[in-house]
């Protein structure tokens, strides 16, 4: 079977959140604790660092602020938001929560690109937060206000950074933009790590490898890839494939942690798997009437609403014999 151009560029978008699945396992199991805007900066900033080093290119002119504000919302809030969400909620509730963004980014896009709000689109929408609810929450999971509202600012300051990407566009290749908006979401949470949690504590070998697969894999792999697929798949359409993430975590977590799968999660996934389908559907168009070559005017193709009815037969116009037999008359 061969795979078409459009959906070879799905996989490789869809592989960015797949991987970005593999975060909340990485954070637990191998990162020192109370650590979440640490991990944001040390996630960004090297990644950023050798991408630069790879593509030797500066941004220029308005691409100075906008690198700081699209570095700002795709990465550096972003990312410590989620880490805060991730040591104060359990992974069903952040996850859950997180997977409004596709519709904070239907809506955005409405006013920012001038696209049309769908049915199919806002229902698909809640279908994967339903979806993901089934896979991932727990009846016994507790509630906290700052992890709730850490992970609704995520979902916000995603959802906004990714339509801004494709408004904005990018004035290059898609390392050099990666690399400056890396670079400036680590240096927009660096000091406020420093001035918050202190010091970087000592760090272990598994410390160390959870950093580096976060930075080089996570990041320096995965946001070419994603902002890649921005442009040419478009925001609302890439943003269903963050729905993956929660996907990956349930299986990581079935996998390695040895947590139970149940029936209701297998329903889940099946959910969130038609909502990103549903969600890479292009919208219907409504179809626009005919015009006519040369007039520009609208032209209806049914002749039945301007013409009497005929029963099936064209009326003849008389032509007079005599040329001056419509004078007699």
């Amino acid at each position: 079977m061969r795979v078409t151009r459009r959906a070879w560029l799905t996989i490789q978008t869809g592989l960015a959140p797949a991987v970005w699945g593999s975060t909340y396992l990485v954070t637990t199991e191998w990162l020192p604790p109370g650590r979440p805007l640490l991990g944001a900066a040390l996630r960004a900033l090297p990644a950023g660092f050798v991408l630069l080093a790879l593509t030797m290119a500066l941004p220029t002119g308005v691409w100075w602020w906008r690198s700081l504000v699209l570095g700002t919302l795709n990465i550096g809030a972003l990312n410590a938001l989620l880490y805060v969400a991730a040591y104060r909620l359990p992974g069903g509730i952040a996850a859950t929560l997180i997977s409004f963004q596709p519709l904070a980014v239907a809506a955005l896009a409405v006013g920012l690109l001038g696209e049309r709000l769908s049915a199919r689109r806002v229902l698909a929408g809640f279908a994967g937060v339903v979806g993901v609810g089934l896979i991932v929450l727990r009846s016994d999971a507790e509630l906290d206000a700052v992890g709730i509202a850490a992970a609704l600012g995520a979902a916000a300051s995603m959802a906004t950074g990714v339509v801004l990407t494709q408004r904005w566009g990018r004035p290059g290749g898609v390392l050099p933009f990666a690399a400056w908006q890396l670079i400036a979401g680590g240096l927009v949470v660096a000091p406020v790590a420093l001035a918050i949690e202190g010091g970087p504590p000592g760090l272990s070998a598994a410390n160390l490898a959870g950093y580096a697969y976060l930075s080089l894999i996570g990041a320096a792999l995965t946001f070419p890839l994603w902002f890649r697929g921005i442009a040419q798949l478009s925001a609302p359409v890439a943003s269903f494939l963050t729905l993956l993430s929660p996907l990956v975590a349930a299986l990581l977590g079935a996998a390695v942690l040895g947590q139970v799968f149940t029936a209701w999660q297998g329903v889940g996934f099946v959910i969130v798997l038609a909502s990103i389908y549903a969600g890479q559907l292009a919208p219907r168009e409504r179809r626009a009437p005919h015009r006519s070559a040369g007039t520009g005017r609208a032209r209806n193709d049914s002749s039945s609403q301007t013409d009497p009815p005929t029963n099936g037969r064209r009326r003849r116009r008389r032509t007079p014999r005599d040329p001056k037999e419509h004078l007699r008359a």
